[in-house]
């Protein structure tokens, strides 16, 4: 089921395994400081890709140029193949790539509808040229959809945000970005803060975005919820991605390994 009803561009269908979003030889300075130096990195359909590090190590930097909040000095993004030059955030969820960060971008005084449709609002003509109102009808019914494809489950579409648990308040971040359709959904810290059972709801949904064919990639330092949920694994250390791990042969300890630098990896094929 197709959650929009419509999205800027048609995305193209991708198989699964296949490289949707690349990122080659990405450099990017504030002043003297040099925070990604020649960073490179991928992320598939249908796979969900660990990005690590310490902090500072570049990650968020990384994510806001992708996501288009910072314009890259040098390098290239490709999405399906194609080089893209993202100058604001809107530019990067036009193209396909969603970005929900830490602080969820949710208000607290709105129910999950208008959370959903913030910004994006369905209208309706009522009087031809002159007058359009919001067409709550038509939102509500694609907001039930929506939560219902992913299945989270909430008291209502009608409840406000501030009514909800924190694994649920993550969840509709993520309907959030979902409801447009995109190709690629970059999840920060996803769990931070949450407990147990709110952890294992935000990571079933993880999952489910991946049966979806979405290339998902998720921020955090928790090793347990990485090696629960992730395909793959970048390891972001100094401006620089060091290691790079198919985790079904990889363990935590060396994954740590990388993220501290305590032990030396092969970076032939990994800057």
């Amino acid at each position: 089921m197709q959650i929009a009803e419509q999205v800027d561009a048609p995305r193209p269908v991708v198989a699964p395994g296949e490289t949707l979003l690349q990122v080659t030889g990405l450099t990017k300075s504030f002043g003297a400081v040099q925070v990604l130096r020649g960073v490179s990195f991928e992320a598939a359909a249908g796979e969900v890709t660990a990005l690590l590090g310490d902090n500072g190590a570049g990650k968020s930097t990384l994510i806001k140029c992708i996501a288009g909040t910072h314009v890259p000095d040098g390098g290239q993004i490709l999405l399906n193949g194609q080089p893209q030059h993202f100058r604001t955030p809107s530019d990067a969820t036009r193209a396909g790539i969603e970005t929900v960060y830490q602080d969820l971008a949710l208000c607290d005084n709105l129910d999950v509808v208008a959370n959903l449709f913030l910004g994006r609002e369905t209208v309706r003509t009522v009087v031809p040229g002159l007058i359009r109102s919001i067409n709550e009808e038509s939102m509500e019914q694609r907001a039930r959809e929506a939560l219902s494809v992913l299945r989270i489950n909430i008291p209502s579409v009608r409840s406000l945000v501030a009514q909800l648990s924190g694994g649920q308040r993550q969840s509709i971040a993520v309907a959030k970005a979902v409801l447009w359709s995109p190709q690629v959904v970059i999840l920060d810290e996803p769990t931070a803060a949450l407990g147990v059972a709110q952890t294992r709801q935000v990571l079933d949904l993880v999952l489910r975005l991946r049966e979806r064919g979405l290339a998902v990639v998720i921020i955090t330092h928790n090793m347990q919820n990485v090696f629960e949920v992730a395909d793959r694994a970048s390891v972001m250390r100094l401006g620089r991605r060091v290691a790079k791990f198919d985790i079904k042969e990889s363990t935590p300890d060396d994954v740590v390994a990388a993220i501290t630098g305590a032990r030396a990896f092969d970076t032939a094929d990994v800057a």
